[in-house]
C-alpha cells in the first residue's frame, strides 16, 4: 500500500482563536524604566478611576437613576464623599485654631431644633409677680408650702400583665407614700370617691397595650386637674445594663428642666407635687423630669461622692418617657369633662420648631 504525502497550504497550518487578545507592545519608555515603572502606572490608573468614580458634577441628582441597586450604590458613594469633605474641613479648622492659639475666634454654636425654637407668647418669666401669685393660690400651693404631704394611689387597667405589675411595684418604691392596688372591673368614677375618703391626694392609672405600659392618667384629688400622658420607652430596673441597688425610703430631690410655658409650668408643678417638698439629703436620691421637644424624660438616680471634685451617679430606675395628650379641669370625666388643653397633632405638630411645654 503506497502512502503519498499531501502538501499543506500555509493558510491551513493553524486556525487562529477569535477571542485571542493581541499582545501589548512595550513602548520605549516602559523598556527603559523597568518593572517598577509598570506597577506605578497601574496604581496611578486605579487612583484616576476611583477619583473619576467618586467625583460628581454639581448638577448630579441620584434620584434620576432608574436602577435601584445602581442608585443605592451612587448614593452611598456620594454620602462618603461628603463625609470626607466634612472631615477635611474640620481638620483644617482645627489646625488653624491651634496655630492662632488664644487669638482664635470663638467656636460657632451649632443650629439645633431647641435653639431655633419658635417664640411662644405664653413663656413664663420666673420673676413675674402674676406667676408668683398664681403659684401661691393654685391647687399645689399647699404641697410647696409644706402644709400637706402627698399620698399616691397607683392602679392599673383591668387584668394587668406581668410587665405592668412589675412597673407599678418599682414606681411605688420611687415615689414616697405610694400604694399599689389592682383594678378588677371597677370604673374610675367609683374609685375617685373612695380615694378622697381615704385621704389620697393623687390617683395614678397605668394603662397597657399588648402587655406593655403605654399610658398614664394622673388625677389630682379632690378637685383636679387631670392629665393624660402617652408613655413610651419603659424600662424596668432589671432590664438596664448597669443594675443598681433598690432605692431607700428617703424623700428625694426633684429637678424640673425646660418647663417654660404656662402649660409646661402647670404640668411641672403637677409632677413635682407627687414627691414631698422636704428632701432628705442623706439619701442622696434625685428624681428628674427633663422636658425636651415636649417629651418628658423621667430618671431616678443616686449620686455618690468619689472625691472632692468628682461625683458619680447610680441609676435606680425605672425609666420612662411621657408625652402630654390632654389636660382636664377637675377630676377624671371622659364624657362631661372640661378640657384646658388637647393635643391636635396635625395642627400643632405642623412646625417642628414649635413646642407647647
Amino acid at each position: 500500500m503506497d502512502i503519498t504525502e499531501v502538501p499543506v497550504s500555509q493558510d491551513n497550518k493553524g486556525k487562529k482563536k477569535k477571542n485571542k487578545k493581541p499582545k501589548k507592545k512595550e513602548t520605549v519608555s516602559e523598556k527603559g524604566n523597568g518593572e517598577g515603572s509598570g506597577a506605578e502606572q497601574k496604581e496611578e490608573a486605579k487612583a484616576e478611576k476611583s477619583e473619576a468614580a467618586t467625583a460628581f458634577p454639581p448638577t448630579f441628582s441620584v434620584s434620576e437613576i432608574k436602577n435601584k441597586q445602581r442608585r443605592h450604590l451612587m448614593f452611598m458613594k456620594l454620602k462618603q464623599e461628603k463625609r470626607q469633605q466634612k472631615m477635611q474641613l474640620k481638620k483644617k479648622k482645627k489646625k488653624e485654631r491651634e496655630a492662632l492659639g488664644d487669638k482664635a475666634p470663638p467656636k460657632e454654636v451649632p443650629k439645633t431644633i431647641e435653639n431655633q425654637r419658635v417664640y411662644d407668647e405664653t413663656t413664663v418669666d420666673p420673676e413675674d409677680e402674676e406667676v408668683a401669685f398664681d403659684e401661691g393660690t393654685d391647687e399645689f400651693s399647699a404641697y410647696f408650702n409644706g402644709l400637706t404631704n402627698p399620698k399616691v394611689l397607683i392602679t392599673t387597667s383591668d387584668r394587668p400583665r406581668g410587665r405592668t405589675v412589675r412597673f407599678c411595684e418599682q414606681l411605688a418604691t420611687v415615689i414616697p407614700n405610694a400604694h399599689v392596688y389592682y383594678r378588677r372591673g371597677l370604673a374610675l368614677k367609683r374609685i375617685i370617691p373612695q380615694c378622697v375618703a381615704r385621704n389620697f391626694t393623687y390617683l395614678m392609672v397605668i394603662n397597657e397595650d399588648r402587655k406593655v405600659p403605654n399610658g398614664m392618667v394622673l388625677c389630682h384629688l379632690p378637685d383636679g386637674p387631670t392629665a393624660h400622658f402617652k408613655m413610651s420607652s419603659v424600662r424596668l430596673r432589671k432590664e438596664m445594663k448597669r443594675r443598681g441597688k433598690d432605692p431607700t425610703e428617703h424623700s428625694p430631690e426633684v429637678i424640673l428642666n425646660n418647663f417654660t410655658t404656662r402649660l409646661g409650668h402647670s404640668i411641672g408643678r403637677l409632677l413635682a407635687a407627687l414627691f414631698p417638698q422636704d428632701p432628705q439629703f442623706v439619701g442622696r436620691q434625685v428624681a428628674t423630669f427633663h422636658n425636651q421637644r415636649d417629651f418628658i424624660f423621667f430618671r431616678f438616680h443616686r449620686y455618690i461622692f468619689k472625691n472632692e471634685k468628682k461625683v458619680g451617679i447610680q441609676e435606680l430606675g425605672p425609666r420612662f418617657t411621657l408625652k402630654l395628650r390632654s389636660l382636664q379641669k377637675g377630676t377624671f370625666d371622659s364624657k362631661f369633662g372640661e378640657y384646658e388643653w388637647v393635643l391636635k397633632r396635625h395642627e400643632m405638630d405642623a412646625c417642628r420648631r414649635k413646642f407647647q411645654l
